[in-house]
């Protein structure tokens, strides 16, 4: 019987929030924020991501846990998620309680993204400074989480760490461990994710013709790894793997085209802050606003060309998860809450 390959599988639907940080009090915007997560639940989303970065204005959540722990209160179906905790900025034995309590505190709704962390500058703070460093301590991290998830007591001694007999008295209630997620911003690591069967989401960085090749790559290397006793999703059945993109919909495309144009150099001059502020290239580029509608990975416009634009793309690239951010740059949370719900409504439930 021939296998479904991931390319193959439903399409699904998801949200990346980064909460950029705007000149109003914080409270206001995670309380907006919280309510675009209630509507994207009523929606019929897969699940909410949020991002962690820290020292900018990108984003807010320098605490993904924090905001996942709060969406909990408020949300009852919608899975929820980090995209990415930052590994080598934690405690492994530490992160491993917090995500089992997460795990409790959503009903085994959490999705866990891992990864090093994309901005070496944010590294540098945590103690990490340089990239052959931070993936001897992710690698690690990862193993202590899973040694934490599976035991009672954590013992390990590593390069980095040292545990001693350390009582564990909680684990997620989704078993062995919460769904992984390993994005990417090049080809490079496909075949681990693929290998692994870990749900993946490319970045807008890669050209829309390219993520058609990363994807049947993903395909061929899942399908002949299939049967491996290592995997490390081997609980998930059918890996998500999907491309991160920025919507804005809007009544008319004049509207749209206004207001999410300005909004994008705003995002753009968040996203470069670090970079601008110590001068340390950035390892992901990013086009302008031009640049990305023609990569198909910003798509602007009425609830009709939004759907074309969203259709083609699928079509294209093969992918079965659209990871979608709705609230960026200067949106009002008005036009982000209008744009969900027109997104909900004639993308979603057309497709």
């Amino acid at each position: 019987m021939a296998i479904e390959l991931p390319s193959q599988a439903a399409l699904a639907y998801g949200v990346f929030d980064q909460i950029e940080w705007e000149d109003r009090p914080a409270a206001e915007v995670f309380e907006e924020h919280l309510q675009l997560i209630e509507r994207a639940e009523r929606l019929g989303f897969f699940c909410y991501h949020f991002s962690e970065h820290h020292g900018a204005p990108l984003s807010l959540t320098t605490s993904p846990a924090l905001m996942i722990a709060a969406a909990s209160q408020r949300t009852s179906r919608i899975r929820l998620g980090a995209l990415v905790f930052n590994l080598p900025y934690y405690d492994p034995y530490r992160l491993a309680n917090e995500i089992s309590m997460l795990d409790q505190m959503t009903n085994g709704r959490l999705e866990v993204g891992v990864g090093r962390g994309v901005s070496a500058t944010e590294a540098t703070w945590f103690g990490v400074n340089d990239r052959d460093t931070s993936r001897g301590v992710y690698q690690e991290d990862l193993r202590i989480l899973f040694a934490a998830f599976a035991g009672d007591a954590l013992t390990y001694k590593g390069d980095y760490h040292l545990y001693d007999d350390i009582p564990i008295w909680m684990h997620p209630v989704q078993q062995p461990y919460p769904p992984l997620w390993f994005p990417s911003s090049n080809g490079g690591s496909i075949a681990f994710t693929a290998q692994h069967g870990l749900h993946t989401v490319l970045l807008s960085t890669i050209p829309t013709d390219h993520i058609g090749e990363l994807v049947k790559q993903y395909d061929e290397l899942w399908e002949a790894g299939i049967a491996g006793a290592d995997r490390m999703n081997a609980h998930v059945p059918m890996p998500k793997v999907g491309l991160s993109i920025k919507v804005f919909v809007a009544d008319t495309d004049a509207e749209a085209e206004r207001l999410a144009r300005a909004a994008y150099d705003v995002y753009m001059d968040h996203v470069s802050y670090l970079v601008r502020r110590t001068g340390t290239p950035s390892i992901v580029r990013r086009g302008d606003y031009d640049s990305q509608v023609e990569n198909q990975t910003l798509l602007v416009g009425t609830p009709e060309s939004v759907r074309q634009q969203t259709e083609h793309l699928v079509k294209e690239t093969g992918i079965n998860y659209v990871l979608a951010g709705f609230a960026w740059g200067n949106l009002p949370n008005e036009a982000a809450q209008h744009s969900m719900q027109l997104f909900g409504e004639h993308v979603m439930n057309a497709l």
